[in-house]
């Protein structure tokens, strides 16, 4: 009920290995992972000190007591952490220990590595950082962890909070390279590109905090480039300006599938906008990695219900595999927890732009992915490669997405350049969204007005502002028939909602020329006949 997980994870220091590995042996049903540090794991060794080790004459005595053993019974003793691993190895539960080489407190000769032989021996899947030294004052007991070692990431890798939550994690790929360019150059830029879910406060704060502790001494510039209802398409016209324009990028963040069902996007532009940003970015910086997220809606637990998967998350999916990109199934995760009872979505979950609760769920998914990959780093790097280029799925993505100014329309008729355009300034009312009021536009509010524009590439749409007033054009390209696109959407009676509409996806690469007029006809619901437009968005 309250997400707590099934298994625990145990951590023992020093003489605290004692305790793990019985407590393990007896229940190993129990426990998901164990970590040990400097572990104690015969008491010959310590307390008795009857091998290499100082010993501790008086905890020696107190133990005898304690486990009411004679001198002779404590050299039989039967419960020794050496002793106890086959039901730990049975039950298939991975160890991380960390030891020091000149520890003479809890030798690693006498405990850690016997354990490590005798844990192989039985099949079972151990990792043992060694550190060369540790400090002189505890006679090399304890020490600074290296920056290498994450126990906490290990932890968090297989202390999930409910069974069987890797499958939540597509695991395509890698995430070493910006992994790597974190450890190494002590920078890293970061990116978060989607519509309001990213745009708002929660989970993407809280990755940025992950990161901050992940990697202390890597000094980060984290770009929040969520922008309310967009989804895939308009992300990929807008990669350069909003994600890249600062330079390099080695790790984005992209969230798109609940924009890209609810805007109305069909299987073609999913495939064509998450495509088309991937490929972009890669070509902007072949070592960035990317993760893509799935987030929740009310339309994709109903599909789950239904047994089947979201069309969205099919396209994206494909995509994400084809180019080996990492994936975080939310919405998946969120419906299958909902229907066991663990929360709600009315009184938990609250909404498609989550609660607190969601917002932490999120980013504690989003932690796992990233614990998965980065659960123990190498001490020695070795070169990683960049990620490669496979063949595109379609030609005609969007992998050279771009804006185009305003100011390159040409032969303008009944339109004007207002250059600090607020379209509630017109008495439609409405709301606005950051980024599009106060800005400059093209504005045409009257049937026949019209203009030109000349571009080179693939493709061509418009970036409006579609409120309550917003009308239907008449377009053309290369003096083709005329073909229309109705402006005004779901949302206009209520709100200036910026949205693209890709005119002409399907261009030969060359120079063409778009002519395009406000038409007569209109939305019965739209109050006008109203073209804001704020950019033209290109293909190149």
């Amino acid at each position: 009920v309250h997400g707590l997980a099934e298994r625990v994870a145990l951590e023992g220091v020093s003489r605290g290995g004692l305790f793990i590995y019985h407590w393990a042996s007896r229940n190993p049903e129990k426990v998901a992972c164990i970590y040990a540090d400097t572990a104690v794991c015969d008491i010959k060794s310590w307390p008795l000190g009857s091998g290499a080790g100082r010993g501790h004459a008086a905890t020696w005595q107190h133990l005898l007591r304690e486990l009411e053993l004679s001198e002779e019974e404590a050299m039989e003793y039967p419960f020794n952490p050496l002793d106890l691993l086959e039901p730990i190895a049975a039950a298939e539960i991975p160890l991380l220990s960390i030891v020091s080489q000149n520890d003479t407190i809890v030798p690693p000769t006498e405990n850690t590595d016997l354990l490590e032989a005798r844990y192989k021996e039985l099949g079972g899947n151990i990792r043992v950082m060694r550190v060369a030294e540790g400090t002189a004052s505890s006679n090399g007991h304890h020490f600074t962890h290296p920056q290498p070692i994450r126990p906490a990431d290990f932890i968090e890798r297989h202390a999930s909070a409910f069974p069987g939550s890797d499958r939540y994690l597509g695991m395509h790929g890698s995430l070493e390279r910006s992994r790597v360019k974190f450890d190494e150059t002590r920078r890293g830029r970061v990116a978060f590109l989607g519509g309001s879910i990213t745009y708002n406060p929660g989970w993407r704060d809280a990755v940025c905090d992950y990161l901050r502790a992940r990697f202390p001494e890597t000094e980060f510039d984290f770009i929040a480039a969520g922008n309310p209802s967009m989804g895939s398409t308009p992300g990929a016209f807008r990669l350069e300006r909003d994600v890249f324009a600062r330079g390099e990028v080695d790790l984005i963040f992209l969230e798109a599938a609940v924009n890209d069902s609810s805007n109305g996007r069909s299987a073609l532009e999913m495939t064509r906008g998450v495509e088309g940003i991937i490929r972009h970015a890669r070509e902007l910086n072949s070592n960035v990695d990317i993760v893509l997220m799935h987030f929740v809606d009310p339309g994709k637990m109903a599909s789950y219900r239904a047994g089947e998967v979201p069309l969205v998350i099919r396209q994206h999916e494909a995509v994400a595999s084809h180019y080996d990109v990492s994936t975080v199934h939310l919405a998946r995760e969120v419906t299958e927890r909902i229907d066991a009872d663990q929360f709600t979505w009315k009184d938990d979950f609250k909404n498609l732009h989550p609660s607190s609760f969601g917002q932490r769920l999120y980013a504690a998914s989003i932690r796992r992915l990233l614990s998965s990959y980065w659960a123990v780093r190498r001490l020695t790097e070795e070169v990683v490669p960049a990620h490669g280029t496979p063949e595109v799925l379609d030609r005609f993505s969007y992998d050279a997405g771009a804006l185009l100014g305003i100011e390159e329309a040409s032969e303008l008729s009944g339109f004007e350049l207002i250059e600090r355009c607020d379209p509630r300034a017109d008495g439609v009312g409405g709301g606005v969204r950051d980024g599009f009021v106060h800005i400059p536009m093209l504005v045409g509010t009257e049937t026949g007005a019209s203009l030109s524009l000349s571009f080179e590439g693939r493709a061509v749409g418009l970036w409006v502002a579609a409120g309550p007033d917003a009308g239907e054009i008449e377009f053309r390209v290369d003096g083709g028939p005329w073909e229309t696109q109705e402006l005004f959407t779901s949302w206009s009676r209520g709100l200036h909602l910026p949205w693209v509409y890709v005119l002409a996806a399907e261009l030969e690469t060359k120079t063409h020329q778009l002519e395009l007029k406000i038409s007569a006809a209109k939305n019965p619901n739209s109050v006008g006949h109203s073209c804001r437009i704020a950019y033209f968005v290109i293909n190149r």
